[in-house]
């Protein structure tokens, strides 16, 4: 553990069509090598699809899918008694909301598809149904911490 003070926590900017934190987050997650631009039309062909796609806002589906995915519980590797264990921890909403883009990014890049515009709006009006690699993944999560529930106290 770190022995000086804890970091600050950063405000993540918005972004500038949607005026949306979250939005930018997932722009900064999907970008690579530094192409923003890149990532910005990855992100807003996909909302425009999911306008038509749903006919409905396409920032209450982000929303929908990132509450949807979100976990509250994790596990997490630790040395117990020589042998590694993964010890399931309560996480707070931000690293969860973190996690909830990874996941969904993960999920629709692996995504059979043309483009990845078209796969991450598969994966968010997916997601924001409840089905989807995303929801798969979080109800694996949690499941691996109620199976190593025993081990909760070596926190």
């Amino acid at each position: 553990m770190s022995r000086r003070g804890t970091a600050e926590k950063k405000i993540a900017k918005s972004d500038p069509v949607y005026r949306n934190r979250v939005v930018n987050m997932l722009i900064n997650r999907i970008m690579k090598h530094g192409k923003k631009s890149l990532a910005y039309r990855i992100i807003y062909r996909a909302m425009k699809r999911i306008q038509q796609k749903t006919e409905t806002n396409p920032l209450s589906v982000l929303r929908q899918a990132i509450r949807r995915v979100t976990p509250k519980i994790a596990v997490k590797a630790r040395r117990v008694s020589g042998s590694t264990r993964q010890v399931p921890i309560q996480i707070e909403s931000t690293q969860g909301k973190v996690l909830a883009i990874r996941w969904l990014l993960a999920a629709s890049r692996k995504r059979p598809g043309r483009n990845m515009a078209f796969k991450l709006s598969s994966e968010l009006v997916d997601a924001a149904k409840g089905s989807g690699d995303a929801i798969r993944k979080k109800e694996e999560t949690y499941r691996m911490a109620e199976a190593n529930r025993t081990v909760a106290h070596f926190r």
